[in-house]
């Protein structure tokens, strides 16, 4: 969106400021979401006869407020319908059925031994997983008003990621037309970013970064309280920035990407540098790509058992670690000075927490430029990539319904 805001665009972000506000608060009153979003009695009283109009709210009758008469209580109807997440990757898929208020209603994950590459393959996985998740969330599909799908990669072009089925990228419209549902595709980092914006930090202030730390890594960017995608849809790609000048070669084959060493097989190399004989490591070439053994949060878990049972390597690991995520955050708060860095994946470990944050926190003062971070927030985030896509179906729902006019949505 560019140029100036129309009168019918500040009403549609006005929508989803009351659509979130009143998901924060559980359940409110017309006066209570005036004063938490800002906005004039009227026009929140305007925006909840939309949203009442269209079933997003319901009332929930009348609340005493302790000064004055009785006011109707609204609440998010759960009972609208119900929205899909599916996550997908070449082995592994996860589908999370929400209700209209996101609330979590029933979770299916799938794995396979081999492979599934071949869009037809990808297709009727997701079809079938779908059908067992609304089995066990008694929904039908005809309950369902969206569904959200995560790829990891690339939207407007496909950019291979080290897990997603290359080929599902170009038949998208298969998988629409066979699912016979409206469908969001995004990228994970887009939804962690949009998670944050409707249940994490993104209630309280305005500029975030939620970064995943997993297998790879990478960034879900809030600025002005809206998510940043980028020309492209790219933004966030964080991971493939440059930590270390002609580095460790990086699963994408550029060399010293911060992914090759905060992502969990770069974490593992760390260790092979370290303490080249430990089992943990064996195998590992310090030049190629990361070889067979433990993968995934297995290594963290096995990481954090060594560290507890006094495994100096381990440790020794898990500090350099804590050391290269400083100095990769610190970039992060140079180029965008957010309020808040809300860290998702093993750096929510216990042992990990209480050895990376101190060093981390540290190591982002002393790296980050003049006081840009003073009063930054470094905290574990609550919310995860599967919510984000939920609400970002549920805003195309809106969009749908003419209640959402001002987003560019990845519908299909």
């Amino acid at each position: 969106m560019s140029g100036r805001l129309t009168s019918r665009d500040i009403r549609s972000e006005s929508r989803l400021v009351v659509v979130r506000s009143l998901l924060a608060a559980g359940e409110s009153t017309r006066g209570e979401l005036a004063e938490a979003t800002g906005l004039s009695l009227g026009t929140v009283s305007t925006i909840v006869q939309d949203l009442l109009k269209h079933g997003i709210v319901a009332e929930t009758g009348l609340l005493s407020t302790g000064i004055g008469r009785p006011t109707t209580g609204l609440r998010l109807n759960a009972d609208r319908g119900r929205v899909v997440g599916v996550y997908v990757e070449d082995r592994y898929l996860e589908a999370t059925v929400f209700d209209a208020a996101l609330g979590e209603l029933a979770t299916v994950e799938a794995t396979s031994d081999e492979s599934v590459a071949e869009a037809d393959e990808v297709i009727d996985w997701i079809v079938r997983t779908l059908d067992t998740v609304l089995e066990r969330a008694q929904a039908k599909r005809e309950d369902v008003f969206g569904i959200g799908i995560l790829l990891p990669g690339g939207m407007q072009r496909p950019v291979k990621a080290a897990t997603t089925p290359d080929a599902i990228w170009l038949h998208l419209d298969r998988l629409r037309d066979t699912l016979g549902l409206p469908v969001v595709v995004d990228n994970p980092l887009k939804a962690i970013a949009t998670a944050e914006l409707w249940l994490g930090a993104g209630r309280r202030v305005a500029n975030v970064v939620a970064v995943s730390l997993g297998f790879g890594v990478g960034a879900g960017i809030i600025q002005n309280g809206a998510v940043v995608r980028g020309a492209t849809n790219a933004a966030g790609e964080w991971g493939h920035s440059l930590l270390v000048f002609d580095g460790r070669r990086c699963q994408c084959e550029r060399k010293g990407c911060v992914e090759a060493y905060v992502g969990i097989p770069g974490i593992r190399r760390t260790l092979a540098e370290i303490a080249p004989g430990h089992p943990l490591a064996e195998g590992v070439d310090l030049v190629a790509a990361p070889a067979e053994g433990p993968e995934g949060f297995d290594l963290v878990a096995a990481l954090a058992d060594a560290a507890k049972d006094g495994d100096r390597a381990a440790v020794a690991t898990i500090e350099r670690s804590a050391h290269y995520l400083g100095a990769a955050l610190a970039d992060i708060v140079a180029i965008l000075n957010p309020e808040v860095i809300a860290l998702k994946g093993w750096a929510g470990w216990p042992v990990w927490r209480e050895r990376v944050a101190p060093i981390v926190r540290r190591r982002v003062l002393d790296d980050s430029p003049g006081d840009a971070a003073a009063d930054l927030a470094i905290e574990l985030s609550p919310t995860c990539g599967m919510e984000g896509i939920a609400a970002i179906a549920l805003e195309r729902f809106m969009r749908d319904l003419g209640l959402v006019t001002t987003r560019v949505i990845p519908a299909l």
